[in-house]
């Protein structure tokens, strides 16, 4: 994404897309079927609700993000605002790379389900695992090669994807069987059906969709009057992002079936609008998503491969993560896309994405307190951060009572995977601690 290009003058439509193409990602083609098969047509509420509590988190990171001025971002903001517990910084730096890993499976697991939507085996899970696989090792050959990894192809891929998406919807509402009145009929007898709690779990569940309005923080050298271009930027994508999603979801709600949408929530889209506008239909869609997880993917690997180095020259990682060649963090770039790989060969589609809407929320909630510890400082309302303490730990809860009350198989791996990041953390941080109180002890 334009966070890529080595420019000093990223202007207010650049930082845009940097966070619009983090955003719109994987998220918008995985959530769909997810969300309609717990509250159906109420699905667009659910999305405008998950876009409140985006910007309630978003909140934090704006006026961290202006104080501090610093392109190591969460980690970096954690660090300075707790300077004296080093395990606070240690864990934080863990959950946000392990939450970028699991954005980057996600967003490769749903290229892959797109890309063989239309052949005999788009139900494959191994073919769709393997081409998952293939796509983070192309991507992290390109950023191994280029030190500007895709730059300027990137800001087109972000914009041609979201004329793309758009098209699609607007096509797929004029074309759909379903009309608006008969719509927001289905609507009120499914809100009627699901209560507030399901559609703030939907909420919750899906609010992977909106990670990647950070990834604007990491291009703070980058960009033209900080000050004002963070908020701008952050709160203009927050709001595209959301009206991008209601629009897609109706389009969706109109055209396709929602047990359609439900049966093949891998590449729901993709299927419906094969079956409503034909053969081009389908390959447009099918476009659309590959674009829109390419973009999303090539970003992710660029910006989080950098701060998982510079956690490593902190001590928080393992030296060998710190190795750079050309400016080029190699040995953090094929870490990454390593364990991403790992999640795709263990986890399905809503583990990954569960896991990544967890920590999502679980990295916010803590900046969220990291705000309110210092809002004199950076000049932030009381009582909006404790409104996003509120929402991002009722957020939090609801995905894993949401796992418990259905699978609790997944939450007990989500459980497990926070165990062993939270295990490497502490054993980290102690080695820290041990360096520093042997290069005192030398002087």
């Amino acid at each position: 994404m334009g966070l890529q290009s080595k420019t000093k003058n990223l202007g207010l439509a650049e930082l845009i897309a940097i966070a619009l193409g983090g955003m719109v990602g994987g998220g918008i083609f995985t959530i769909l079927g997810i969300s309609v098969a717990i509250i159906g047509n109420v699905t667009p509420i659910a999305i405008i609700v998950g876009g409140i509590i985006a910007s309630l988190a978003a909140y934090s990171y704006v006026k961290l993000g202006v104080y501090y001025k610093d392109e190591g971002a969460t980690y970096a903001f954690y660090k300075k605002t707790y300077p004296k517990t080093p395990f606070l910084a240690s864990v934080i730096g863990w959950y946000v790379i392990f939450g970028y890993i699991s954005t980057l499976a996600l967003y490769a697991y749903t290229f892959s389900s797109y890309a063989i939507s239309s052949t005999d085996f788009s139900d494959n899970m191994w073919i769709r695992k393997a081409i998952a696989l293939g796509i983070i090792g192309l991507f992290t050959t390109i950023n191994l090669w280029s030190v500007n990894g895709m730059g300027k192809i990137e800001d087109i891929m972000v914009y041609t994807k979201l004329v793309l998406l758009t098209i699609i919807s607007v096509v797929l509402m004029q074309n759909g069987d379903t009309s608006f009145a008969k719509f927001m009929e289905t609507m009120t007898v499914d809100a009627e059906r699901s209560s507030i709690m399901n559609i703030l779990i939907v909420s919750s569940v899906t609010f992977v969709a909106f990670e990647g309005f950070q990834l604007v923080i990491n291009a703070v050298n980058e960009m033209k009057d900080p000050d004002k271009n963070i908020p701008r930027a952050i709160y203009s994508a927050i709001v595209l992002a959301v009206l991008i999603y209601v629009v897609i979801s109706m389009g969706a709600l109109f055209a396709i079936p929602a047990e359609k949408i439900i049966e093949n929530k891998e590449y729901a889209l993709a299927s419906g609008a094969g079956e409503v506008l034909g053969k081009l239909g389908s390959t447009i869609v099918i476009a659309g998503a590959l674009l829109a997880t390419s973009s999303a993917i090539s970003g992710t690997v660029f910006g989080a491969s950098r701060q998982l180095a510079a956690i490593a020259d902190d001590g928080y990682f393992p030296d060998i993560l710190t190795k750079r060649t050309n400016q080029i963090p190699k040995n953090a770039t094929l870490f990454m896309a390593a364990f991403a790989g790992v999640l795709i060969l263990i986890g399905g589609l809503e583990l990954i994405l569960e896991f990544g809407s967890v920590t999502f929320l679980l990295v916010s909630l803590l900046m969220a307190i990291a705000n309110y510890k210092i809002k004199d400082k950076t000049k932030s309302s009381a009582v909006i951060t404790v409104l996003a303490i509120a929402g991002l730990s009722l957020g939090s809860i609801l995905i894993l009572y949401y796992e418990l009350k259905n699978k609790w198989e997944q939450m007990a791996a989500i459980v497990v995977l926070y165990l062993l990041l939270t295990a490497g953390a502490w054993f980290y941080s102690k080695r820290h601690q041990k360096k520093i109180q042997h290069k005192n002890a030398e002087n």
